[in-house]
């Protein structure tokens, strides 16, 4: 193959068709980047030639299916390859998808070719590290020497990027400005209002007519699910027209069912765990909100949420949990309100008041899409991403 010109490198553990708001996330940066400047560096999967090869950017697969790249023998494999990649003397700076494992095979080629590379965080990383370090004397030992060669850190919200100054302060690693803020976005191009499209959607999917609230988010406990099923419950005795469609697949499933059931939705709440990228822009569009109740639970958190970027520009009003990342995504009061995750009267209230005033949820839904095309686009992302690795790569 014949040489490329000065490029990046993306050490992706999270890479297509893995699914999951990393791997999109990858996917835009690989897409995103101007033609032959970046290689991606990830696992094998069987049946991606095709796809790969749609990218304007190679796609480096090493010999180690991707589910095993965390195995020692995987990280060994990937850091050898990772070398190779950066010895490249066109190689001018590594980005690292996560920390666990993209930033093992980064920090191992930086010690033999000394290319630097920056990490992404996100939120839920963070937390569950700062905890194993906490309670881990080695963990702390492995994982310092990484942490302190990493040239930045690429948070996606102002909360994440407190995590993270927050871990690097507790194993004795001032930030030292190494922290930098990139948050996510989407493309309006795909997510735009669509009456047509929704209408056409709810009638493929038999979904009844009525005022539609929305959720996509894997089916886990922190998503919040659980709190707009209970909101709407609340409000079924003077909102008979209201409705929940959730968009998307995960164990809490059942648990979700039952709690509709017990409290007499069942037949209001819609739950769809087979929608594909392709459909996703007319589900959005076939909902009159977007509720987005995340809260943190344990060791896992919001760190910004594409979905409710994603909504915005479907021009939806959005009513977000006040926790983790999510004031970055979501301008309280100008393109959706905030509210207390925890406490399902006061997103009630919310929904009621959005119901009851047309003409303020129509207002919140115009400036969400205004707000994404003003710069929560991936564009805008990985020309961040460029402008940090021109400024910390190697010349």
């Amino acid at each position: 193959m014949p040489p490329i010109p000065p490029h990046d490198l993306l050490l992706a553990y999270d890479f297509p068709p893995i699914g999951g708001g990393i791997s999109r996330w990858m996917e835009e940066i690989a897409r995103g980047y101007p033609t032959d400047s970046l290689v991606v560096s990830t696992g094998t999967l069987p049946n991606t030639a095709a796809g790969d090869a749609s990218f304007p950017n190679r796609v480096d697969r090493v010999d180690v299916p991707s589910g095993r790249l965390r195995t020692a023998p995987g990280l060994l494999r990937w850091a050898q390859r990772a070398t190779r990649l950066a010895r490249d003397p066109a190689a001018r700076f590594a980005w690292c998808g996560n920390i666990r494992p993209a930033a093992f095979p980064a920090k191992w080629a930086k010690e033999r070719t000394r290319l630097p590379y920056g990490i992404m965080v996100y939120g839920g990383d963070l937390l569950s590290l700062s905890d194993k370090l906490s309670r881990s004397r080695l963990k702390r030992r492995i994982y310092r020497p990484i942490l302190a060669e990493a040239a930045v850190f690429v948070a996606i919200s102002e909360w994440t990027a407190g995590r993270c100054r927050e871990l690097l302060r507790g194993i004795g690693l001032p930030d030292e400005g190494r922290v930098r803020i990139v948050p996510l976005g989407t493309d309006p191009e795909r997510f735009r209002p669509d009456r047509d499209a929704g209408a056409a959607f709810r009638a493929r999917r038999g979904l009844p007519d009525g005022k539609w609230m929305l959720t996509v988010a894997r089916l886990v406990p922190h998503k919040g699910i659980d709190t707009t099923i209970q909101l709407l419950a609340g409000l079924a005795a003077t909102q008979p027209e209201l409705r929940y469609l959730v968009v998307g697949r995960g164990p809490q499933e059942s648990a979700l069912r039952e709690l509709a059931d017990s409290l007499g939705v069942a037949d209001r709440v819609h739950f769809l765990t087979d929608v594909d990228d392709a459909e996703l822009p007319a589900a959005y569009a076939s909902a009159n909100y977007y509720l987005g109740l995340s809260r943190e639970d344990g060791l896992d958190a919001e760190g910004f949420g594409i979905s409710l970027v994603e909504a915005a520009a479907a021009g939806l009003p959005v009513i977000g949990g006040r926790s983790g990342g999510v004031a970055d995504a979501v301008a309280d009061g100008e393109t959706g309100m905030l509210v207390d995750p925890h406490d399902p009267q006061q997103a009630a209230d919310a929904v009621h008041h959005l119901l009851n005033d047309p003409a303020l949820a129509a207002r919140l839904g115009e400036a969400g899409r205004a707000r994404v095309l003003r710069g929560f686009t991936w564009p805008r992302v990985v020309g961040d991403l460029r402008a940090i690795a021109a400024e910390l790569g190697r010349p």
